[in-house]
């Protein structure tokens, strides 16, 4: 029999990883199956701030948003996987890469981003990330960070 599926709320989000508002972009992570895959849930509302300028009359969630959303669905993925609370985890970009915007994002939207781990267990991990809303692929991407991870 496997081990039940890990979650993290906010609370246990902000325990694992440093973002705070206004960068802080995901809301609930769920599905934790160790370091292999996750999947992240972000609410969004017409009040963060990136809509008043992108676009007005028209907010859309930029797609740099949307990709570092699903890049700290993976560190909570890899922060929970480690018991790396209050640990002070730091993870940086390293490689962008097979990028694709799909659907538009906006106010009223909830996204969900599957991610999977392709290679890590130390300090260099590689992701692929799908971004929906509902059965629709909003976006996707590969992506490379570095786990700076507290001795």
């Amino acid at each position: 029999m496997s081990d039940p599926l890990m979650s993290a709320d906010i609370q246990r989000i902000q325990r694992l990883i440093p973002h705070r508002y206004p960068f802080l972009l995901v809301d609930r992570v769920e599905d934790i199956d160790g370091t292999k895959s996750a999947r992240g849930i972000k609410n969004v509302t017409f009040n963060e701030p990136h809509f008043q300028g992108h676009f007005p009359g028209t907010p859309i969630m930029p797609g740099v948003t949307i990709i570092e959303a699903m890049a700290q669905t993976a560190a909570v993925m890899v922060g929970a996987a480690m018991g790396m609370e209050d640990k002070e985890l730091l993870v940086y970009f390293m490689a962008i890469d097979k990028c694709k915007f799909r659907r538009k994002v906006g106010p009223g939207d909830v996204l969900e981003l599957y991610i999977e781990t392709k290679r890590g267990g130390s300090k260099i991990w590689k992701f692929s990330g799908v971004a929906k809303v509902g059965d629709e692929m909003a976006a996707e991407a590969e992506f490379t960070a570095m786990m700076d991870l507290p001795e």
